[in-house]
């Protein structure tokens, strides 16, 4: 991504990030990188994945897309079933 969590420098970023957080992916499973501090990085990710924008979501080290890919995901509920199959959601609490 371009930026952190806590204070992603684009649009497309920052909504990757909120459509993760209101998921409910467990923070503990999620890793980000800063492609503005690493051209290297920010080169590769492009050429290893073939997707020419950033952020790029990835799960068990398979590229899932982009920012577009993800939210469409999500509008479909299919972000939410790969996430759970993953067992990478946040646990429900038993009431």
């Amino acid at each position: 991504m371009k930026g952190t969590p806590e204070f992603p420098q684009c649009g497309f970023s920052r909504a990757t990030i909120n459509i993760l957080g209101t998921t409910g992916v467990d923070p503990e499973k999620f890793a980000a990188y800063n492609v503005l501090e690493d051209q290297e990085l920010r080169d590769g990710i492009k050429e290893f994945s073939e997707w020419p924008t950033i952020p790029q979501l990835y799960v068990e080290k398979e590229f899932v897309g982009g920012c577009d890919i993800v939210t469409s995901m999500a509008q479909s509920g299919e972000l939410t079933e790969l996430l759970e199959k993953k067992n990478l959601l946040v646990p429900l609490e038993d009431e």
